[in-house]
């Protein structure tokens, strides 16, 4: 375990999330990180956070956004590989195995609502939910058979929010229609593919750099990142900011 002072948790969460708030408890957020092959290097999809937003405007991060409960209740052509769900489900308390769908399939919708990039299989697809109905008008089963859960990061206490956020990854083959338009949403002003070394050195939040890290490195390590990896962890404790695995 590797620990960390408060001046340095500033440097990786931002001094502008400071605030006197009172303690809050994280939200379920998930965040997609869609890798594309190219050769022997990966390029990482990326948006820029529109300006209007009182969040980190400007920024650029993955898509992604806060777990609605009724994510989990969506039909998919393919379920989580059972050890992804198993890492998603360990050390949290409030984790069952249908909040962890919850929160993959959060991560597979903010995808299409910020990016207009549907995840799944071809296919016919009905559902009642109004934000899931991009996908029955473009003919696309969701599928979380192809994500990985890489990272995992809680906002420290006394933010303006907080979130407990679940970083997944996939790959651009997983993707079955990509919208000429972008998503239906104007949370992101503009997409780019990135090298994730130049990623990393574009205005992001200094968490987002630290992801980036780690699955840079992984990906040296497992090109194709086979399930049940190692997952780096990100949390205050005991006044400290601290990384270990899941």
């Amino acid at each position: 375990m590797q620990g960390m002072t408060k001046a340095e948790v500033d440097k990786v969460e931002g001094a502008s999330m400071e605030t006197k708030a009172p303690p809050l408890r994280p939200r379920d957020a998930a965040t997609l990180l869609l890798l594309d092959r190219q050769g022997g290097a990966f390029r990482v999809l990326m948006g820029r956070r529109h300006s209007s937003h009182v969040f980190m405007p400007g920024k650029f991060v993955f898509p992604g956004g806060r777990t609605d409960p009724g994510d989990g209740r969506v039909k998919v052509a393919d379920e989580l590989h059972p050890a992804e769900e198993a890492k998603l489900t360990v050390r949290a308390n409030r984790t069952s195995a249908t909040r962890a769908r919850a929160i993959a399939l959060s991560a597979i919708r903010e995808t299409y609502e910020e990016a207009g990039l549907l995840i799944g299989n071809r296919g016919a697809f009905s559902t009642s939910r109004p934000d899931w109905q991009g996908f029955a008008e473009y003919g696309v089963m969701p599928s979380l058979q192809g994500l990985r859960f890489v990272a995992r990061a809680i906002t420290p206490p006394g933010r303006v929010r907080r979130f407990d956020t679940r970083f997944l990854a996939a790959f651009r083959d997983d993707v079955a229609v990509e919208l000429p338009q972008g998503g239906p949403t104007n949370e992101l002003e503009e997409l780019v593919w990135l090298p994730l070394d130049e990623a990393r050195q574009t205005d992001v939040p200094a968490i987002t750099r630290t992801i980036l890290e780690e699955v840079q490195k992984r990906l040296a390590e497992d090109p194709r990142l086979n399930p049940g990896g190692p997952v780096p962890f990100y949390r205050m404790l005991n006044n400290r900011f601290v990384r270990d695995l899941l």
